[in-house]
């Protein structure tokens, strides 16, 4: 085969993937999984008794699937100046996460063994915590990014 053909094929299935969104008219859908979820962890939290740890994961798999419904869903005029902001908001909330991530647990640490007589032992934050911090951050730094431009 032509290699200028295999590279004119990849170049457009890596296009098909970097320019998937969703419509607009899934934000309501992202927004709507979202607000459920918070309200069904209070439920749970609050209201139910007994062993609902299998409903707690469910509802944060729910809550990072309505954050990213609504992360990847196009605004009803997008423009390349949009994308171009989307694409900034990507990049901060990835490098802000991953500095979440490499901070927050020597800040628990130290913040425990200040204020407990005991000294706790060091912890990783879990999976739901940074994926969570990074698509909020991602959303917040793009309406803000929206609003000032």
């Amino acid at each position: 085969m032509n290699t200028r053909k295999i590279i004119e094929c990849e170049q457009r299935r890596f296009g098909k993937i970097i320019n998937f969104r969703l419509s607009s008219k899934f934000m309501k859908v992202g927004i709507t999984l979202g607000a459920l979820s918070i309200v069904m962890m209070l439920v749970r939290k609050f209201a139910l008794e007994g062993d609902t740890d299998w409903l707690k994961l469910l509802l944060q798999k729910t809550l990072l699937v309505g954050l990213l419904i609504m992360s990847i869903s196009k605004d009803k005029e997008e423009d390349e100046m949009v994308i171009t902001l989307r694409s900034q908001s990507y990049a901060i909330a990835f490098v802000i996460g991953v500095v979440y991530a490499l901070v927050m647990p020597y800040v628990e640490f130290g913040v425990d063994s200040v204020i407990g007589s005991n000294v706790s032992e060091f912890k990783n934050l879990g999976d739901f915590q940074v994926l969570l911090f990074m698509l909020m951050i991602q959303l917040m730094f793009f309406h803000s990014l929206k609003r000032f431009r």
